[in-house]
């Protein structure tokens, strides 16, 4: 007779593991409900900005192997770029993998390192991509340079990086969103963000998880210059812009509290409201893609709301759906090119951890 011993080894006093030299992290993606815009300088120096947002399961994956000599080797396992530089000098910023190159620069890493880099979000998917793979990249190298830093901190750092260091077009609500995990109301003022978490019920959360669905519009194009035309926009004192983005504010507050309140039709309308003013702000988010036609036929099969994720020029769409009719809005968008996915929220946001396996 064989007798396992098991159980006998689960209750068995353990000893502490030593933490592994091997540094990972895991970094989500996120959605953004309302608000996107206002969250860059040129509203938020003169007016509050406000967004909503919630990550989901699909995540940036970063693993720092240590040297012992002082250069740096990263890799894109998704994009098989592979590059070396000395830890002791500048790096070359060339556009290949220059996000990691500036936060392994900024956070002075005194002896080298191996980063192993890949990402679930195509390039330009407006899941904010580029943010979650920098928040990955400085939770592993932060940990291993042995530097504490809170979730403000990695936030603003990641800000840094990408607007300042690298002179990257955006605002800052992915770099806080990704950080902070779960659903957030973020406010952003002239000196200071402040993150509210929006605690939601689990059923609450699979409810409105169940109406969702997320449609891919086709790569986007690049250099639309879609950021640098919104600020022109404003700046040039374009009604509609100041309008639109005043109200994406506003609908920030209100899409939170149809939430925490259960009324998610409501919530789906007023998404309808936020495409509706992110083109009023920007009427170039939309063109030269297939977005507006895949929003037309949404409407016409089932979805009472959607949202174009990210700046625009392509990316993903967010759909507010009955789910009796999932079925029939999948066809539909399929039929126009559109692939239709599903997804779940994450309630968690960055985590870095130790291993001791390759």
């Amino acid at each position: 007779m064989i007798t396992s011993s098991l159980p006998e080894l689960l209750l068995r006093p353990r000893t502490a593991i030593t933490p592994g030299l091997i540094v990972r992290a895991k970094a989500p993606l996120r959605v953004s409900f309302a608000g996107g815009g206002t969250d860059l300088p040129h509203w938020y120096q003169e007016h509050a900005g406000a967004v909503f947002s919630s990550t989901i399961d699909r995540y940036a994956y970063v693993t720092l192997y240590p040297r012992d000599d002082a250069l740096v080797h990263i890799r894109s396992l998704d994009l098989g770029h592979d590059i070396t530089f000395n830890v002791n000098h500048p790096p070359n910023y060339d556009g290949v993998l220059d996000l990691a190159k500036a936060v392994v620069y900024r956070l002075r890493a005194r002896r080298g390192m191996e980063l192993d880099i890949r990402s679930a979000a195509p390039p330009g998917s407006g899941l904010g991509g580029s943010s979650t793979v920098t928040a990955a990249i400085i939770g592993v190298v932060a940990a291993y340079t042995g530097q504490a830093l809170d979730r403000y901190e990695q936030a603003e750092m990641n800000f840094e990086v990408e607007r300042h260091d690298l002179g990257i077009e955006g605002g800052k609500q992915d770099q806080y969103a990704t950080t902070f995990g779960g659903f957030n109301l973020i406010e952003f003022y002239p000196d200071s963000v402040v993150s509210y978490t929006v605690e939601l019920s689990p059923g609450l959360i699979n409810d409105l998880e169940s109406h969702l669905l997320l449609c891919y519009t086709g790569r986007v194009r690049a250099n639309l210059g879609l950021v640098s035309k919104q600020v022109r926009y404003y700046h040039e004192g374009r009604k509609a812009t100041h309008a639109g983005m005043r109200r994406l504010c506003a609908l920030a507050y209100e899409m939170a509290q149809a939430v925490v309140e259960g009324r998610l039709n409501d919530f789906g309308e007023l998404l309808h409201e936020a495409y509706v003013n992110k083109k009023q702000m920007n009427p170039d988010v939309a063109a030269g893609t297939i977005a507006d036609e895949l929003y037309a036929e949404a409407r016409r099969h089932g979805a009472i709301g959607g949202k174009l994720l990210g700046a625009g020029g392509g990316g993903y769409l967010l759909l507010y759906c009955e789910t009796g009719r999932h079925q029939e809005l999948r066809q539909a968008l399929q039929r126009l090119g559109g692939t239709v996915e599903d997804f779940a929220f994450e309630t968690r946001g960055l985590q870095v951890w130790r291993s001791h396996e390759r």
